[in-house]
């Protein structure tokens, strides 16, 4: 039986911050110097694209010499047609944390999620588990008449979340009125009652590292190099193999993925226009890079409303040295702390 954890009575550690922060260099730099102290470290993965098989270029996932340096989880686990909600990650990080620390190791929780972040501090709303069935229905009834129709229904069954919904808001339309046919509850009064205790992990934002940049234009520029590698390294022909299977199709989760969508939306474009049409690169990178942009903008948005995160400014020099050196004293704070840990 491996011997617990001497340094730590956290029960993880948690590392978040927008697309292109760093996220993965710091991770694995932590594992590292960790590693050499004795304690290993197994990442948890707290991404809802990286749950996806055959999306690797454009999630930017880990390499497969980045994955074999490190034990991950919760990656690779769903196929694109199906969903993975928050509640599910809430689980399964649970049980997972459990075995980690069990095998005596560090749970690192790493991603850009924030609502998995949020949902495993906070807990989630007790709401109904998805109904592939009524789920089916709901989509045929909008095949026929079309989202806004159903949109002006959930309008008459739940109208507090039908007042915070666009009518083309496919996906959160659906999943409202599923919750109002299995339950026959509005979504809305979920969001009022008690959410479901995490007291089984006992993580909190406390235990929270959060890679911020201080300049915003740093990570602008970012985003735009790891976009451009993502089109050189066949991005493209992923999301067309993507569309060769036949039974995916662009209101799925996954394929609402930042880049997926715009490139799954130029490839409609260029399809319309006939098979000799070319593909407008320059605009499927700037609509790409845009929503890039937006998604890390939400990203921080979500961070600064965690009050008890650690900051790290990931634009300066030597933050992922200070990332650790951060996370040292934070683990070395704990009751029953070892002697100071060097990296």
């Amino acid at each position: 039986m491996p011997e617990p954890l001497l340094h730590t009575t956290l029960p993880a550690i948690a590392l978040a911050g927008p697309t292109a922060s760093g996220k993965t260099a710091g991770a694995l730099a932590l594992a590292a110097v960790l590693g050499k102290q004795g304690t290993p470290v197994e990442i948890i993965s707290v991404d809802s694209a990286l749950v996806y098989r055959g999306m690797d270029i454009g999630t930017a996932k880990p390499t497969p010499d980045e994955l074999a340096a490190v034990p991950h989880h919760l990656i690779d686990i769903r196929d694109p047609l199906q969903a993975y909600s928050a509640a599910e990650f809430v689980q399964d990080a649970t049980r997972l944390i459990a075995e980690i620390r069990a095998r005596g190791a560090l749970p690192l929780l790493v991603g850009g999620t924030m609502l998995y972040f949020k949902a495993l501090f906070d807990g989630i709303d007790d709401m109904p588990a998805a109904d592939p069935a009524v789920r089916a229905q709901i989509e045929a009834q909008a095949a026929e008449q079309g989202w806004p129709a159903l949109h002006a229904e959930l309008a008459r069954v739940d109208p507090v979340t039908a007042a915070r919904l666009a009518p083309a808001d496919s996906q959160r339309i659906q999943r409202a009125l599923e919750v109002w046919q299995v339950s026959g509850q509005p979504l809305s009064s979920f969001h009022t009652t008690k959410k479901i205790a995490v007291s089984a992990c006992g993580i909190s934002a406390r235990a929270l590292f959060s890679l911020e940049p201080d300049d915003r234009a740093w990570l602008h520029g970012r985003i735009a190099q790891r976009f451009d590698a993502m089109l050189a390294s066949g991005f493209i022909d992923e999301v067309r193999a993507l569309r060769a299977r036949g039974d995916l199709h662009p209101d799925l989760p996954s394929m609402r993925c930042v880049g997926y969508r715009q490139a799954w939306e130029e490839l409609d474009f260029q399809a319309a226009k006939g098979p000799d049409a070319p593909l407008n690169l320059a605009f499927l990178r700037e609509r790409g890079i845009a929503a890039t942009r937006q998604l890390a903008k939400r990203q921080i948005t979500w961070l600064r409303s965690m009050h008890e995160r650690h900051t790290i400014a990931c634009d300066q020099p030597h933050a992922v040295a200070q990332l650790v050196q951060a996370v040292l004293q934070r683990l070395q704070q704990q009751p029953g702390g070892q002697e100071p840990i060097t990296p």
